[in-house]
């Protein structure tokens, strides 16, 4: 603290940004060439992999050089301080290695060939494609029955009664293989899985020596209803503007040299980074970072995942807008907003209204419920996303109020436009087959 106070002192705060600006700008400078090498590493991935499993050709789209550069995309864009997931990103790497490994060939490496017959039929890489992506669900979550669910919900256009033990069993596979090194490298307990995803929300429960504390009661059930009805709007509000943005971009920023698109992630980046660290030095909660007479700091409390100060920190985070019509470096899209339940969104759309009420709550039930409003509001997911939070969180009482939530919001959402996904296909001009036709061809 002395330091600290010291450096403001004698104003050297500026040379500390100034640092900050040189490492995420070099961070992001990377990763915006990282996709000018292979276009389709930027953005999540998604759409291309849901365009792909319905039977659209893609090109390039499960080749190794795309895994390679949206992995190392991803790491330089989050070490650069851009607000990106990387949640979608594993879905598309996870897609790609079960295209390319099962037929141990590469066509960016051509030299690497062997004399392997199976699993090169279009319908056997489809099916591993289909594996490969629950897995990339499965071990960001720790939810591998989500990972099958969300292949079958959102993903795969073909499915088959084998083909559902074969991608649960991956999925369980990618989730236990994660955990068994996490657990090892972390707590230095190898095989003792403590870690089951890259996510952890931490515990849902009551303290001990509160006896009126309960997760959540049937009068919430109201107010999970009107949270999904907000999530659903926030979400449908998000996915107009996202794709505005995305219409301008396409027609002003695409056309142009090359430069000018990582101008604009460096511009992006800079003013993520600027923001950042005004609201750390100004918008603060008159709350000392670190406390000379305890060791109760707020980093120490977000850290061990004590729910109410991680909700109060959640409100002076920005979730811009990083989906796939964002800018040029490889980012998730959607499921960055499930990166912790103090997630600002969550805040507004219920945990003030019912605190003005005077009604004891659990504050980490309602950050998780808006949370999941949101993002449902965006994805339009409902089985598979119900599931993936059951799992993350360990709490299966939570799986009525999220249901409940994710469904009304996908129908508010509905009524305004699609989700993120489906936009995103069609500015690419996919042709892609619903599995309903429009209303217009039924009439």
């Amino acid at each position: 603290p002395a330091a600290l106070q010291q450096c403001s002192d004698r104003v050297c705060l500026s040379v500390s940004l100034l640092e900050l600006l040189a490492f995420n700008l070099t961070f992001v400078f990377i990763a915006s060439v990282l996709v000018l090498v292979e276009p389709l590493a930027a953005g999540s991935g998604i759409p291309e992999i849901k365009s792909y499993l319905n039977g659209v050709k893609v090109p390039g789209v499960v080749r190794l050089r795309t895994c390679l550069c949206k992995t190392a995309g991803v790491l330089f864009s989050v070490a650069g301080g851009l607000f990106v997931g990387k949640e979608g990103p594993m879905i598309h790497s996870g897609a790609i290695v079960g295209a390319g490994l099962p037929q141990f060939q590469s066509i960016t490496f051509k030299k690497i060939k062997f004399d392997f017959s199976y699993f090169r039929s279009d319908r056997d890489k489809r099916d591993f494609v289909s594996a490969g992506a629950a897995a990339g669900v499965a071990a960001a979550f720790g939810a591998p029955i989500g990972g099958t669910l969300f292949s079958l919900e959102e993903g795969s256009s073909f499915w088959n009664q084998a083909l559902t033990w074969k991608v649960l069993f991956c999925s369980m596979s990618a989730t236990f293989t994660l955990n068994f090194f996490r657990s090892g490298i972390n707590f230095n307990k190898w095989g003792s899985f403590q870690l089951p995803g890259l996510l952890n929300f931490g515990e849902f429960k009551c303290p001990d020596e509160d006896k009126n504390c309960h997760l959540w009661t049937v009068v919430d059930l109201a107010f999970f209803v009107l949270m999904g009805v907000v999530g659903g709007l926030l979400g449908a509000l998000f996915n107009c503007m996202n794709k505005s943005l995305a219409k301008y971009r396409i027609r002003n920023i695409h056309p142009k040299a090359k430069f000018i698109r990582v101008l604009e992630s460096l511009l992006v980046a800079m003013v993520t980074t600027v923001v950042i660290f005004a609201a750390s030095m100004l918008l603060g909660e008159c709350r000392d970072l670190y406390s000379p007479t305890t060791h109760n700091t707020t980093v120490k409390k977000l850290r061990r995942g004590q729910r109410q100060s991680r909700v109060g920190a959640g409100v002076s985070q920005e979730d811009v807008a990083r989906c796939g019509g964002g800018v040029g470096p490889t980012q998730g899209c959607g499921l960055t907003s499930l990166h912790s339940p103090h997630n600002p969104h969550s805040v507004p759309s219920g945990l003030s209204s019912v605190r003005k009420l005077g009604m004891d709550i659990y504050p980490g039930t309602f950050a998780l419920i808006g949370a999941a409003a949101f993002l449902g509001g965006v994805v339009r997911m409902t089985i598979s996303l119900t599931v993936i939070l059951i799992e993350s969180t360990n709490e299966i009482t939570y799986g009525l109020p999220i249901m409940i939530t994710l469904m009304v919001a996908k129908w508010t959402g509905d009524f305004f436009n699609k989700g993120i996904y489906d936009i995103h296909i069609q500015l690419r001009g996919v042709p892609l087959l619903e599995w309903e036709t429009e209303v217009e061809m039924d009439k």
